[in-house]
Parts: structure tokens; C-alpha cells; sequence
């Protein structure tokens, strides 16, 4: 039946699973089953690196089986509702009722509606307190874990942080308690009572809310005792020893990032007030030189492919970094394969790294200035030197660079029209400048977001600015930049931006309007041909929940539905960098 389905859809082999590396074993035999998803198509979750960390761990545990699910592109969906099929794993065809633990990698607020288009082709009630022992225990993990309540409904517990090490510790308990739970002897809460004694564990279900008249929540607490008020967010203290996947799945067909991610550091040594990233993977580590070449020739090895991407929140601060590239390239110089970086710092380009930068890839660079005035840069604390940055460029535009990638926001605290005309201005001197090494004006390509001001950053009490006035700006930055044809401005759509914002932002009451919104056909949130905003508003609106609530400014003393989350890096601090930027604005 299924064989028959793959004859009528496109990309059949992202659903047949058996790639090169992949794990497949007696899914009978093993006494613990993990399903492991990502809330996106194939193509996007195999290109997401923790994903393929916990499922070469996992496997790596003698008997547990962890399997994958992916989203069914809209035509399998199609067929599997049609059939009345469940949507089945990909090593061994199995439904995800017969998993023990399934775990989903939450990256994006617009994958939420995905999460239970999944859950609901796999046969599982969507609501935790719908399901009993006959069905898996539903985790989730990932980045939008530091503010989980708008998915709290649906979830059994979360895991805060990087789970190399507790993922072991979850599975070491459930093994313990697999036999009672199973057999009925073991209740589904005294079982999560036990969870909750996890670092990093939070159980939705064991905690309470209320909310006072304003709709400020009033009271956050715990149910037992035995329950911790804050959950400490896990980290891995010593990269180098920490597992990596060095049996990198080979996909059949075409993803995003088809290539091998080479993490060489986690967390960010800059203070960024905008950045939500940097507390996610806080505190910062590096990983030797000598471990980074071990893996990218072990990992070249067992997968023969052309491209190596080194990975990171600001890679080109490692200290490193030039030994790494010399070393690199030396190794890899007679095979045809190709190094590149994300994002680079201006004072990155020079000396040896420059040149060795420019033979990484000559056709583009990308910088992320993120405000086109030094007023605003300060004020996010943004650590970006202009001059320095015009020197660095110009060298960069004689060693043979043509194109250039520059990411600004727009919704800024203390934004001005000549903020806005800042963007422009800025953009058409990287352009221009190229000129001065007697070559043509380079391409520019500028990609403009919208500020959300995140859960855990210094922004966290400001509000966002509403639709209207995004969609105000975004025009405005439009019709400025018509007289500059080497400028290509692309923005990020507005009111997905705005979803984005209010689901970040948001605390247990949006649960029921995204379960609304999910049940009147929203999904796929992140794509612009599947995003239909007015789902969600309908779904606001029928349930009298006023979006607005979560874009407006919080008071700094209220209690925020993301406070119980400790990230390492304290409250005060993060109120000491809101007192600097009221005082800049």
C-alpha cells in the first residue's frame, strides 16, 4: 500500500529512509523505541545538526531504537488521509503509537501547527492529558524550549538546553520504570514526578497559573514539593568530549544545507542585547583545532562530500581560526573540497585569515551590521566598527570579491526615519566601494528583518511594533532604494514576523488558539505558499485572546510566563542592559 503511494508523489525518496549511515535496527528487540522529529519537511530537518546529534547517540545506546519522522509534504498528507494511513518512521515503517519516547526539535514558532499535523497522522491524541500509557511519552526540546508554555497543552514534559547528556538520563529512567508504567502499576504523573528530578526537565502539568485582572500572570508554582520552582538550563561543559555524529547520513535527495556542518564552538562571546541565540547556547566553548580536523577527516571519509561549513554563532572569533583553515586546506587541497562561514566580523579580514578567507570563497561575504546608524548599533550593544569594517571590505573587494550579504532589523528601540534612511545609505557605500579598486559597483544583496524582542534578552520588556507600522517601514525602505539598482532588498513577511512575536512571547492560553488555528488548517507557517495569517486572527478572535496583549510592553517587575527558566545568565543582568538602552534611546 504505501509502495503504491510513493508512484504519486514528488521527492518519494525523502520517505524510504535506508541512506547511506543510516541506523536500522530489530525494532521488535529493542526495549526502549525513540522517535525522534523534526515539525518540518525532510529536505529542512535533515539539515539541522541536533537533530542528527541525538539520533547518533541514541542509536548508539545497545537497546534503543530511535527512528525518524519528518512532516509528509502536502501531496503524501494527501494520500495518507485519503487511505486513512498513519504516517510511518523511516528506518522501520513503524506508527508512532508503538514508540515509547517521541521527541520533536522545536526550532521555530511557526513549526508549532506542524507538531500536531504530525501528531495527528501518527495516531496521537494531541492533548498530554488525552493520553495514557498505550501511547508515548511526548517531549519537547530545542530552542523555542526557553519559553515552552504556548505549547504547554501538548507536550508531557520539555527539555531545557543541550541534551548530549540528559538524553542518556531520560532514557536511563524510563528503562528503570518502563515495566510498571506499562503494565498500569505506575501512574503517568508519578512517572513525570520522577522526570521532573532531571536537570533541565519541565512538566508542563505538574506547575500551576493563574492570572490576576490585567491578564499578568499572578501566581507561577509548582504542585509538589518535590518539584523544582526554576529549571536550570543543561549545557555540555567540555566540547571536545562531547558526542558528534561521525556517521553522517548520505540523503537521496537535495536539503537545505547538503553538506557537512562542522560545529567548531557553541555560544557567543559578544553581549548583543537583541540576541535570544546567545543565551540559548550560553556559556561559550570552543573546540580545539585538533579536534576540529580529526572530525572533518573522519567525517569526510564516511561521506565523500565536496563542501565542509564550520559552524558557530560567530565563528570568526575563534581563536583559532586561522590554524583551522590553514590546516583545512591543507588537508583537504588535492580533493576538491570547498570550506565556507557563515557570517564573518570585519576584523576578521585581515592578516593571514583574510587571505585564507578569500580562497574559501571568493564570490560573496556576509555581514550582519543589523542597524544602518552607530545610534542604533549602540544601543543593541552591537559590536560592529564602521571604519574598520569599510577598511576590511575594501581589501576584500581586491582579493577578488564580488557580491556582498548585509542583515539588518527595522522595529528597533528608539528608531528614527534617519535610522531607516541609515540602512540605505550604508548598503550603497558597500556597494560603491568596490569602485575603488577599479571594478564595477558590487551586488548587494540586504535582507531586512523585524525586531521580535525575544524571551531572555535585554529586549524582553520592550514591545513590538505593530503590522501596520512594519509594513510603513518596509515600504518606505523600498521607494529609498529604487535609485540604487545594485541593491536587492528582500524583507522577512510581516505578519509572520508578527506570529512570531506573539507566539515567542506568549504564556499557556495560546495553546488553545494554536490547537484552533491548527484545526482550521494552518501549518506549514514558516512557507510563505501554505502561511494564511487570517487562520490565526480567526482564531484570536473566536477565542477573544487580544494578540496585541503579547506585543505590548511588560512592565519590569510583572512575572514573565518565561521567568522559571534559568539560562545561566541572570535577570539582573538583563535588567542592568534594559536600563542602558532606556537611557540611550
Amino acid at each position: 500500500m504505501y509502495e503504491d503511494l510513493l508512484l504519486k508523489v514528488n521527492k518519494p525518496a525523502q520517505y524510504i529512509g535506508q541512506e547511506f549511515n543510516s541506523v536500522k535496527k530489530d525494532f521488535t528487540a529493542a526495549n526502549i523505541k525513540f522517535a525522534i522529529s523534526f515539525a518540518d519537511l525532510y529536505e529542512v530537518g535533515m539539515s539541522n545538526l541536533g537533530l542528527r546529534i541525538i539520533y547518533g547517540l541514541l542509536n548508539s545506546v545497545p537497546d534503543v531504537a530511535c527512528e525518524r519522522f519528518f512532516s509528509p509534504n502536502q501531496d503524501m498528507e494527501d494520500l495518507l488521509r485519503l487511505e486513512n494511513l498513519p504516517l510511518l518512521s523511516l528506518e522501520s515503517q513503524r506508527k508512532m503509537a508503538e514508540f515509547d519516547l517521541a521527541g520533536f526539535s522545536l526550532g521555530s514558532e511557526l513549526d508549532y501547527t506542524n507538531v500536531l499535523n504530525i501528531l495527528e497522522l501518527g495516531g496521537i491524541p494531541l492533548r498530554s492529558t488525552e493520553r495514557d500509557h498505550r501511547y508515548p511519552l511526548i517531549i519537547g526540546g530545542g530552542p523555542c524550549t526557553l519559553n515552552p508554555e504556548p505549547m504547554h497543552a501538548f507536550f508531557d514534559f520539555f527539555f531545557i538546553g543541550e541534551a548530549e547528556e540528559a538524553a542518556l538520563e531520560i532514557i536511563d529512567l524510563y528503562r528503570k520504570y518502563k515495566d510498571e508504567y506499562k503494565a498500569g502499576r505506575l501512574s503517568k504523573e508519578e512517572l513525570l514526578l520522577k522526570f521532573a528530578q532531571i536537570e533541565g526537565v519541565y512538566v508542563p502539568s505538574l506547575y500551576e497559573v493563574s492570572y490576576d485582572s490585567q491578564g499578568k500572570i499572578g501566581k507561577f508554582q509548582p504542585k509538589f514539593s518535590s518539584v523544582p520552582a526554576k529549571i536550570k538550563k543543561r549545557f555540555v561543559k567540555d566540547l571536545n568530549s562531547a558526542y558528534y555524529p561521525k556517521d553522517w547520513l548520505l540523503p537521496y535527495v537535495q536539503i537545505i544545507h547538503d553538506r557537512i556542518s562542522l560545529e567548531i564552538m557553541r555560544g557567543c562571546p559578544n553581549r548583543c542585547r537583541f540576541c535570544q541565540a546567545r543565551q540559548q547556547y550560553f556559556p561559550l566553548r570552543l573546540r580545539d583545532a585538533e579536534n576540529v580536523l580529526n572530525l572533518a577527516e573522519e567525517l569526510y571519509c564516511r561521506t565523500g562530500y565536496d563542501e565542509i561549513s564550520l559552524g558557530g554563532l560567530s565563528v570568526s572569533e575563534h581563536p583559532q581560526l586561522e590554524k583551522i583553515l590553514k590546516e583545512l586546506m591543507g588537508l583537504f587541497d588535492t580533493k576538491a573540497v570547498s570550506l565556507s562561514l557563515p557570517s564573518v566580523k570585519a576584523r576578521s579580514l585581515v592578516g593571514d585569515v583574510s587571505s585564507l578567507i578569500a580562497k574559501v570563497k571568493k564570490t560573496g561575504l556576509t555581514f550582519a551590521p543589523e542597524a544602518g546608524s552607530e545610534r542604533l548599533r549602540d544601543i543593541l550593544a552591537k559590536d560592529f566598527n564602521s571604519a574598520e569594517f569599510f577598511k576590511s571590505l575594501e581589501q576584500a573587494y581586491t582579493a577578488g570579491y564580488q557580491h556582498v550579504k548585509l542583515y539588518f532589523m527595522i522595529g528597533l528601540p528608539g528608531e528614527k526615519e534617519e535610522d531607516l534612511d541609515a540602512i540605505i545609505e550604508f548598503s550603497r557605500k558597500v556597494s560603491d566601494l568596490r569602485r575603488n579598486s577599479g571594478k564595477p559597483a558590487a551586488g548587494v544583496n540586504v535582507s531586512i528583518n523585524t525586531l521580535i524582542p525575544k524571551p531572555h534578552t535585554a529586549l524582553q520588556w520592550f514591545p513590538m511594533q505593530d503590522l501596520e507600522e512594519i509594513k510603513r517601514k518596509q515600504e518606505y525602505l523600498r521607494e529609498k532604494a529604487k535609485k540604487y539598482r545594485r541593491l536587492n532588498l528582500s524583507f522577512h513577511n510581516c505578519a509572520m514576523s508578527v506570529l512570531e512575536g506573539v507566539l515567542s512571547r506568549g504564556d499557556r492560553r495560546l495553546s488553545e488558539v494554536i490547537y484552533a488555528a491548527f484545526k482550521s488548517g494552518a501549518k506549514f507557517d514558516a512557507w510563505s505558499n501554505y502561511f494564511y495569517f487570517d487562520k490565526w486572527l480567526a482564531a484570536f478572535n473566536d477565542l477573544k485572546i487580544e494578540p496585541q496583549f503579547y506585543m505590548s510592553q511588560k512592565d519590569t517587575g510583572e512575572t514573565l510566563p518565561w521567568d522559571f527558566i534559568d539560562t545561566g545568565v541572570a535577570k539582573e543582568a538583563l535588567l542592568s542592559e534594559f536600563d542602558k538602552v532606556i537611557a540611550r534611546q
